[in-house]
């Protein structure tokens, strides 16, 4: 009996067996897939790597950022899509049509989904089966396990270090929409922000150590240094630390000024006979 292809909506009906939020690897490879299509219109298109950075990041920013905001930075020119009220986003000139769209928004989604939940979860170690997993390569790993052949025709330069692409496009969502990172005004939360953005920041820099493990494949030949993988453990506890910082602080509380305001030696307008400092402005 011949087997049926799948299909997104047979896919979907999957994840019934997983964790709510969470993808299957064949979506995932959908996924990536999705991106190698758009990229045949679009040039700067990023990797899946780099896109599960920029959704992390979109998890740990301090006010919610909607789709209308996130996918003209991520896929498009960096304007925001004007929405009108119960339709769909305007398509972005990458993607060939409306469907193709609303596909990888729904994927994208769900991995955002997934991740929140993860971040959201107490968890005391790593290899907890609810922790954090971002979707980090050791793309070096994966060159040197080719044949010698195929290797030869790569610029080992232009090789990422494991979790490079990934810490890129986490930074790239801080960098963006910095007004939303700026450091708070309480000294401790300050450093605690600054100490977590530093552990990402880390990941961004190669790889200089001495490679003692393939994080591509336990059999692999050896392409990542002990250091690195420290931290890159190091950096997901951050990206839990980011994700409760602005929790507990809540979103950015803008200040109002309604009209012109008295100085402080001024008459209240109230009409009590008082300076404003002493009456209404207290």
């Amino acid at each position: 009996m011949q087997e049926q292809a799948s299909t997104p909506a047979a896919e979907d009906a999957a994840l019934s067996d997983l964790p709510q939020g969470a993808l299957s690897n064949d979506q995932l490879e959908e996924l990536d897939d999705l991106l190698d299509e758009l990229r045949t219109r679009g040039e700067e298109i990023p990797q899946w790597e780099f896109c599960d950075g920029f959704l992390t990041a979109l998890v740990c920013t301090r006010r919610p950022i909607e789709a209308a905001e996130y996918l003209p930075m991520l896929l498009g020119d960096g304007e925001s899509l004007e929405v009108e009220a119960g339709k769909p986003l305007p398509k972005l000139e990458v993607f060939k049509d409306e469907a193709q769209q609303a596909r990888f928004l729904q994927l994208f989604e769900l991995r955002l989904a997934e991740v929140r939940e993860q971040l959201d979860t107490n968890v005391k170690s790593l290899e907890d089966e609810h922790a954090f997993h971002p979707e980090a390569m050791d793309t070096r790993g994966a060159v040197l396990s080719l044949p010698e052949e195929e290797r030869a025709e790569i610029d080992a330069s232009e090789i990422p270090s494991f979790g490079q692409i990934w810490a890129l496009g986490f930074m790239f969502v801080v960098e963006n929409w910095a007004e939303e990172w700026a450091a708070p005004k309480d000294k401790e939360a300050a450093q605690w922000l600054n100490d977590s953005l530093n552990a990402i920041v880390a990941l961004t820099e190669d790889d200089t150590g001495t490679p003692v493990i393939c994080m591509y494949d336990d059999n692999g030949p050896a392409s990542t240094s002990e250091e690195r993988v420290n931290a890159f453990g190091e950096a997901i506890w951050a990206t839990y630390d980011l994700r409760q910082i602005w929790k507990s602080m809540g979103p950015r509380q803008e200040t109002i000024v309604k009209g012109e305001q008295p100085g402080r030696n001024d008459p209240c307008p109230c009409g009590s006979g008082k300076k404003f400092k002493k009456c209404h402005g207290k």
